[in-house]
């Protein structure tokens, strides 16, 4: 009810506060409707003919910063409030801290000529001081304090259980059916492949948020709007098809794409701050295998891995190389930087950023240029897929390093362990689902669910270690009998490669390691290249009939002859 200060009478005037909370639960007594009649009615017996609403719908009472209570204040504070009167519920909608609400009731509101009522307390300080409003004030703040220490409580038994705590991330949705599960929501479950793909062929997250954005694809956010679903965050509803780089990094970043949930990423340091703070990795509990992966765990990992690198380079045209991102230093591990020669620009190159920029500790350029690179790497891709087609036995044999039959031997009875060891886990979250009901019950006093709470948690947590140590070292038993066939089925793609792509490199290589050329007693000059294959790493190909050798020499810009060598002769 909006009225000119000159049309209203305030003293006739009563601000009505509203509000409710997740905390409320279903209870229709606190709904924001039952509230405006209970306190219409009240302001109404009192005298009151003008009302002006503020209303906070959602919102917890332990919250300060609460827009339209905020806004009611401010108005108290400089003088500007059309009202004489603040009318709520209860004090615990006006506010759970009783320090913060001590100071309105009992400070502002009098020296400002406030009224305040409280219905459900019957608090009128028309009739004078209530000794009770402190009291009041501090079990409103306890009342808060024993919400959040049970929803704590409630929040632990679901996340070590296994139940997700955070909404499903884009790409799913809670399943119709069982709303504790999460399944694919196809349509945004699309995209989040695609930037998985094209990180992995070699695009940036610049360059992947420009497509998106450019094909008019939805936000996350716009497209949970788009479907009516009410997300926490921010949108940009003047921009619905704008992808930042931060949003294409944090759908890099989610774990939850394999199939995994993740529980207890963040956490607050008290009930009244609502700041969320990181997690450390051990204090959160990893599930794996809950729903079904939107992302392969191999791709997921390769993707991290490549995060894990300096950003693609660009020369000073802006200029991009096919191998930016792909060099490292064999000696201090630094990016290689990409340049082209000035008075030749057909001379492209690439060096050392630890040396190039004088401050880094490598002693060497470690220079090679881009023409001698591409020969080596294509000879070096139709060596691997003739070693990986024509002796495709021996090439598993390479991979796995070890023979089939003690790999499986291991891996049973590190399976037996792990069985064990998640069933006893499950009987932990069972009995201490138990104990909780048996607590709230009065079965069990407070004391003594603390002390088994914290023998049984220690047990779990230490279970949980070992069953984490297990599955990765059981992950990695496995990959190298499933890369070894994933990889022998993308190499064979490549058997007539005449020409290298960004994406081809992407595909099969994971890093390349530069020597600086050196000169041999014989005075021959050699640069040794280490090339790092996806899933299998760098391996030696065997001198074998239908393999063929390679043969690389280019002409340096000093004019010597540089030979390529996968290693130094013994």
């Amino acid at each position: 009810m909006k009225q000119s200060k000159s049309k209203i009478n305030i003293n006739n005037t009563a601000a009505l506060y509203l509000r409710i909370s997740r905390d409320d639960g279903l209870d229709e007594s606190y709904s924001i409707q039952n509230q405006r009649k209970l306190l219409q009615k009240v302001a109404k017996e009192k005298g009151f003919v003008n009302l002006i609403e503020f209303v906070d719908d959602g919102v917890s009472g332990t919250n300060k910063d609460r827009k339209n209570f905020r806004r009611m204040i401010e108005q108290v504070e400089n003088g500007t409030a059309l009202f004489s009167t603040v009318i709520v519920k209860d004090v615990t909608r006006f506010a759970r801290d009783y320090i913060r609400a001590g100071l309105y009731i009992e400070e502002l509101f009098p020296e400002n000529n406030i009224r305040f009522i409280s219905v459900g307390e019957g608090i009128d300080s028309a009739e004078g001081d209530n000794p009770f409003i402190g009291f009041m004030n501090i079990t409103a703040e306890y009342y808060s304090r024993d919400i959040s220490k049970k929803r704590r409580l409630s929040n632990y038994v679901k996340g070590n259980a296994g139940e997700p705590l955070a909404p499903p991330p884009y790409g799913y949705m809670k399943d119709p059916d069982n709303p504790k599960k999460w399944i694919i929501d196809e349509e945004p479950a699309k995209i989040v492949r695609r930037i998985f793909n094209e990180f992995l062929s070699g695009k940036g997250t610049d360059q992947i948020g420009k497509g998106l954005t450019e094909d008019e694809i939805l936000t996350p956010m716009n497209y949970w709007a788009s479907k009516g679903l009410n997300r926490g965050g921010l949108r940009n509803t003047e921009k619905p098809y704008y992808w930042n780089t931060s949003t294409i990094i944090t759908i890099l970043t989610l774990q939850e794409y394999v199939g995994d949930v993740i529980n207890f990423k963040t956490y607050s340091k008290s009930y009244k701050l609502k700041k969320r703070l990181k997690n450390d990795p051990e204090n959160m509990a990893i599930f794996k295998d809950v729903h079904e992966p939107i992302i392969s765990r191999e791709d997921f990992e390769r993707v991290q891995e490549k995060r894990g690198k300096t950003r693609k380079r660009k020369t000073s045209t802006g200029e991009a190389n096919m191998f930016s991102g792909l060099l490292t230093c064999a000696d201090c591990g630094s990016n290689m930087n990409y340049h082209f020669n000035q008075r030749n620009p057909d001379i492209k190159y690439f060096n050392c950023s630890s040396n190039n920029n004088r401050r880094g500790n490598c002693t060497q350029t470690h220079y090679i240029r881009v023409d001698f690179l591409e020969q080596v790497i294509i000879q070096e891709i139709r060596r691997l897929t003739k070693f990986a087609t024509q002796y495709e036995k021996q090439f598993a044999e390479v991979i796995m390093g070890n023979s089939k039959m003690t790999a499986e031997k291991d891996r049973h009875n590190k399976q037996k362990e792990l069985n064990s060891l998640i069933a006893r886990d499950k009987d932990l979250d069972n009995i201490f689902n138990r104990m909780y009901e048996d607590n709230i019950a009065g079965k069990i006093d407070d004391e003594r669910f603390a002390k088994m709470s914290k023998t049984y948690t220690d047990e779990q947590t230490e279970i949980a270690e070992k069953i984490k140590m297990l599955r990765a070292e059981l992950e990695k038993t496995e990959e190298k009998t499933v890369t070894a066939d994933m990889f022998i089925a993308t190499v064979r793609k490549y058997t007539r490669i005449k020409k290298l792509t960004r994406e081809v490199l992407h595909e099969l290589i994971d890093e390349i390691k530069i020597n600086h050329a050196e000169k041999l007693d014989s005075g021959e000059t050699v640069q040794i290249i280490t090339i790092y294959w996806n899933c299998i790493g760098a391996i030696e190909i065997p001198d074998l009939p239908k393999i063929p050798d390679v043969d690389v020499t280019v002409n340096t810009r000093k004019g010597v002859n540089v030979k390529y060598a996968p290693k130094l002769s013994a």
